[in-house]
């Protein structure tokens, strides 16, 4: 497994990912101070995104506490062309994309188709259905292949796609499938799974004997794997994947290992299934203590650097609070208005037939004051 950062903050050097990451610039004391920022920041959205379900504001949170180096990293690491392809926990790599977290609490309540443009911020909108996006991702990569912007030498064209599943989706059929296709078609697609230990309350030692990055292997994927809670690993592994699958060398599959500190969703009781040593073990390996770790052994960072951090935490969490209960219901018949994105005459026969539908009560109501 690599390694950059060890739990204590203590900096192991990497020939090849320090080079890549000295040569992107994304290891300088700045950066890592905004990598800090970033996953405090996420933490905090997502503990209010707990609160609010609990409220009754949002319908469902699937939580990604204990992940964010795993995410900051992953989404730092793309570069601005390339197309990401999450699932539904990804709450770091959309911040990091810039996608603001009240699109996905939104999303959560029910009442947005995804909340963003996925042209413009080059991010799919959030799949639900465990594994179903990888198809896509591996689909949209054979496309850049045919519009050729892959290995042209070019750093500005090149483009790669990322398609980020868990540990429990890498078991789905669509997953196995979408390796064949990528390893078929020598895809730019790179396959990033967060190893978070736990599908809902199914162990990975039980879904897998070997290590998930040896999976790819049987298709002739070129894997590695590599520390989720360093977020220096991550922006490493991922930017060299990414970097070689835009050359044309074809798809790689990272896995990160990390851990779910909060339960698989706000349905879910973790307490039934997973022991409360375990919990500990890992939150002795928090991602966000151990970069600030290494930032103070560094001497770039100050009480009132983290200060400042957790102040604007507590303003963006407040602000997801207000946003939320100040929202209003939509009117349901906006649910065709994106089905396509030019007129189709099924949609708008349906469209019609709802409309008569409500119509109905209307009527009802009208003769019941009469």
């Amino acid at each position: 497994m690599v390694q950059l950062l060890g739990p204590d903050g203590t900096r192991t050097p990497h020939e090849q990912l320090d080079a890549v990451l000295e040569e992107a610039g994304l290891a300088t004391p700045e950066r890592l101070r905004g990598y800090y920022r970033d996953m405090v920041m996420i933490r905090a959205a997502d503990l209010e995104a707990t609160s609010l379900q609990r409220q009754g504001q949002l319908g469902l949170w699937a939580s990604a506490l204990g992940q964010e180096a795993a995410q900051i990293g992953a989404g730092h690491a793309s570069r601005e062309q390339d197309y990401l392809v999450p699932t539904y926990r990804e709450h770091g790599v959309a911040w990091a994309r810039g996608i603001e977290p009240w699109r996905l609490l939104e999303m959560f309540r029910g009442v947005s188709h995804g909340g963003w443009d996925p042209n413009a911020l080059r991010t799919h909108p959030y799949m639900i259905v465990l594994g179903s996006q990888a198809p896509h991702a591996v689909g949209y990569a054979m496309g850049l292949q045919r519009d050729g912007v892959v290995g042209t030498g070019d750093s500005a064209t090149d483009t790669a796609v990322l398609a980020l599943f868990g540990d429990g989706a890498s078991s789905e059929g669509e997953v196995a499938e979408s390796l064949t296709f990528a390893a078929s078609f020598q895809a730019p697609v790179v396959f990033y799974t967060q190893n978070n230990q736990w599908a809902i309350s199914v162990p990975t030692s039980v879904q897998t004997r070997v290590p998930l990055a040896q999976r790819s292997r049987g298709w002739g994927i070129p894997s590695v794997r590599v520390d989720g809670n360093d977020v220096l690993a991550v922006l490493g592994a991922v930017r060299t994947a990414l970097d070689s699958a835009r050359a044309g060398e074809g798809p790689v599959f990272v896995e990160a290992l990390t851990y779910r500190m909060a339960a698989h969703t706000t349905s879910d009781d973790a307490s039934r299934y997973r022991p409360a040593a375990e919990e500990q073990e890992w939150a002795e390996r928090d991602p966000i203590l151990r970069l600030r770790r290494h930032l103070e052994q560094l001497g770039e960072i100050d009480e009132a650097f983290v200060a400042r951090c957790d102040e604007e935490a507590h303003d963006l969490a407040m602000q997801l609070h207000h946003h939320i209960h100040g929202m209003e219901d939509p009117d349901p018949v906006h649910m065709f208005d994106h089905a396509y994105a030019e007129p189709h005459p099924i949609v708008d026969a349906e469209r019609e037939e709802y409309l008569a539908y409500v119509a109905q009560f209307e009527d009802e109501g009208e003769e019941m004051n009469r």
